[in-house]
């Protein structure tokens, strides 16, 4: 038998980055040969087996054939007389079809390393168009790769789009959908995953809350629109891209983003007015139950979506007021949320066009904020006295008195 290691190991190494995981295929064998030498089953769609020393994953070569709607219509066949080119080519683009050999020598049979010097990402054969989840890969690579300047090959978005068009896309699972969203999230540009779904017409059928967002091309020339409509779409994607900066936490990314849905499209008589932010938490809960969004997802991006206007004007804030924040994001049990949720606001401030590097006054506001309030002395309360809901007024309103102090 031999073995090959293939995949992200081979291209992330040929870009000089650091190799988090490591993939193998063998040809030339069993199931039986790979378990008499060690090796632990762990696949169940078709033979993937785990090193005995080093736990890493080693599949047998395989080809596949597609047998019905959605990234698991798919019949795979694993064999000793299965070639390491058929193995390959059935991968989805060039860059993650090439192979190393014990050696370290390249297999390269679909020009990937000349891809990766040139930032193209392109589809490997016209299987492609057999698995939706590859959609969402290539968005998703190009939003890691977004700082070379990597870019969709013409003819690989010209097959998603006619996914998009044929309704493969519409088979894929929401689990799969948040899984690639997730990861895309953790990316170093992440905005470019839904720039990528939006040009090849996926972004509607998959993020519709998100699409909407960018102004219709259809719209009446002579139909003026605020800031607000001419810069939402740059802007959300701007704030998720801040974002970046200042938090590595994806559920602060995904409140950055989340928070501008909802706003829809707004003529010169609605500004400045306070914009109502319920349309924003009610795209945010049906985008959330439709892809099945982890509830920390959720209730950050509901709260930031609520609260993000005050939270932008702490310092002309009452008491009360900076108290409605502080209990909206349960800080005094939760903490840790409440600095996600200024990491987000930070992010939708600085996703303002030429605001990229503001300071951010509302954060040490909120925070000096929260450290008056939770610093009360709970002994000054005569539980003795009170009952029910008047213990929790009276702590609400020492909490005032002391966010009020030096003010």
């Amino acid at each position: 038998m031999d073995m090959y290691l293939v995949g992200g190991a081979v291209r992330d190494k040929l870009l000089g980055l650091p190799v988090k995981e490591r993939d193998w295929v063998v040809i030339g064998a069993t199931p039986e040969d790979m378990l008499a030498e060690g090796f632990r089953p762990v696949g169940k769609d078709f033979p993937v087996f785990l090193h005995p020393q080093t736990h890493e994953e080693y599949a047998l070569a395989r080809t596949e054939r597609k047998t019905g709607p959605g990234y698991t219509g798919f019949e795979f066949h694993a064999s000793p007389d299965v070639t390491l080119e058929e193995d390959l080519i059935r991968r989805d683009l060039t860059i993650n079809a090439m192979a190393e050999d014990a050696n370290g020598s390249l297999i390269d049979p679909y020009n990937g390393q000349e891809d990766l010097q040139n930032g193209v990402l392109r589809h490997v054969s016209p299987a492609f168009t057999e698995d939706p989840v590859r959609i969402l890969r290539v968005a998703r690579f190009a939003a890691r790769f977004a700082r070379w300047g990597f870019h969709v090959a013409h003819d690989t978005n010209k097959l998603m789009r006619t996914m998009v068009d044929s309704g493969e896309v519409d088979a894929l699972v929401p689990e799969r959908v948040w899984a690639e969203l997730e990861k895309a999230l953790g990316e170093e540009h992440p905005a470019r995953f839904f720039e990528v779904l939006r040009g090849c017409g996926a972004l509607t059928r998959l993020f519709p809350e998100i699409d909407a967002l960018f102004p219709d091309e259809k719209t009446e020339p002579h139909v003026r629109m605020t800031k607000i409509a001419q810069t939402t779409p740059v802007h959300a994607l701007h704030a998720l891209e801040q974002s970046v900066h200042i938090s590595d936490d994806t559920t602060v990314r995904f409140a950055a983003l989340a928070l501008n849905i909802g706003k829809g499209i707004f003529t010169d008589s609605d500004w400045p007015k306070m914009i109502d932010p319920e349309p924003a938490v009610d795209a945010i809960k049906a985008m959330c139950e439709r892809i099945a969004i982890p509830k920390a997802y959720k209730e950050l991006a509901i709260i930031a979506a609520r609260h993000h206007n005050n939270c932008h004007c702490a310092g002309s804030l009452s008491a009360d007021e900076k108290l409605d924040i502080l209990e909206a994001a349960d800080a005094f049990h939760r903490s840790e949320r409440l600095n996600k949720l200024v990491a987000a606001c930070m992010a939708d401030t600085r996703g303002r066009v030429g605001h990229e590097k503001d300071a951010y006054p509302s954060a040490k506001i909120l925070m000096q904020a929260f450290h008056k309030a939770k610093a009360i002395n709970m002994t000054d309360i005569n539980m003795s006295a009170l009952k029910g809901k008047d213990i929790a007024r009276e702590v609400r309103r020492l909490r005032i008195e002391a966010i009020s102090a030096g003010e």
